[in-house]
C-alpha cells in the first residue's frame, strides 16, 4: 500500500457529531488528491455535550478507522460506507449510508419523560467542490433519522486550509444544517404524551435551519505517517430548534483531539 498524508481523522467534524460520535457530516477523502486509494486509523477525543443543546459536559474517547479503495469505494467511521464516483482531484460526489446514533432519555435529566430516539441508518448523497487548492465547498444530504425514519437532513459548508510551516497546517470552516420537520420534532419537540410525561409543554417545530457551525483546526504532522490534529467549534442553535423546552443552551462549544495513522 502507498503511504498517504495522515488522514484527517476527524479533524473536519463540527456540531452536533460533538455531541454523539465520531462521524462527519461531511464526506471527506482520506489523503492527497493523487493517491488512488489508503485509509486511516486513530483515536479520537470527543469534548462536548450530553446532546445537542444541553448545558451537561460529555467527553469521550473513541476509536476510528477509515479506508478508501482505487474503484471509489470508502467505509469507515467518519465518511460511513459508500461510493464516491469522482476521480477529479477537485471533486468528489456519491452516495453513502450513515448514522444518526440516536439519543437516549437517560443521558440528562432535561429529558426526562421524552422517551428514546432509536439510532437510525441514513441514506444519502455527497457533493463537494474544490475551486483552488486551500479552498473547500461541501455538501450532504441525509435522510433516514428519528424514530419515524422520515428525518431529513440538509448540510452545506465550506472550508479554507494554509500551511503555517512544512509540519503544520491550519484550516478554518463555516457550515450549516436545514432538517424538515419530522427531524426537529423528534429532537427539539415534545408531543402530548410526551407533555404529560414531562411536564414540557407541547412544542411542534417546524422545518428550517437547525444551526450553524464555526470551526478552526490545527494539524500537526509528526512523521510521514502519524498526524495530531485539535480542532475547536462554535455551533449556534436557529429558529424552532433554539426555542424548544428541551434547550438548555443555544449555543456551545466543542473540542476534538485526534492522533492517527496513514496507511
Amino acid at each position: 500500500m502507498k503511504l498517504v498524508t495522515p488522514a484527517l481523522i476527524g479533524a473536519t467534524l463540527t456540531g452536533a457529531a460533538f455531541s454523539a460520535s465520531a462521524q462527519s457530516d461531511f464526506y471527506r477523502r482520506l489523503g492527497p488528491p493523487n493517491a488512488p486509494q489508503g485509509g486511516g486509523a486513530g483515536a479520537v477525543l470527543l469534548a462536548g455535550r450530553e446532546y445537542q443543546g444541553s448545558d451537561e459536559s460529555r467527553v469521550r474517547l473513541l476509536p476510528s478507522i477509515d479506508y478508501q479503495w482505487s474503484n471509489g469505494v470508502f467505509a469507515g467511521v467518519i465518511n460511513g460506507l459508500g461510493y464516491n464516483a469522482s476521480t477529479q482531484p477537485d471533486l468528489a460526489y456519491g452516495v453513502r449510508v450513515t448514522a444518526d446514533f440516536g439519543r437516549k432519555e437517560r443521558r440528562s435529566a432535561a429529558l426526562s419523560g421524552l422517551g428514546d430516539i432509536e439510532a437510525r441508518p441514513e441514506f444519502g448523497a455527497f457533493f463537494n467542490y474544490s475551486p483552488r487548492r486551500s479552498v473547500m465547498l461541501s455538501s450532504s444530504l441525509r435522510y433516514g433519522s428519528g424514530n419515524e425514519r422520515e428525518g431529513l437532513l440538509l448540510d452545506l459548508g465550506a472550508g479554507w486550509s494554509t500551511s503555517l510551516s512544512p509540519n503544520l497546517q491550519f484550516s478554518t470552516s463555516v457550515a450549516m444544517t436545514w432538517a424538515n420537520a419530522s427531524h426537529l420534532e423528534d429532537y427539539f419537540g415534545v408531543d402530548a404524551a410526551q407533555s404529560l410525561r414531562s411536564g414540557y409543554g407541547v412544542y411542534r417545530p417546524g422545518s428550517g435551519l437547525r444551526d450553524v457551525r464555526l470551526g478552526a483546526t490545527l494539524r500537526y504532522r509528526l512523521a510521514p505517517a502519524w498526524g495530531l490534529s485539535a480542532s475547536v467549534t462554535q455551533s449556534e442553535l436557529l429558529s424552532d430548534a433554539k426555542n424548544s423546552p428541551v434547550v438548555r443552551e443555544q449555543g456551545t462549544t466543542s473540542a476534538l483531539f485526534t492522533v492517527g495513522y496513514s496507511f
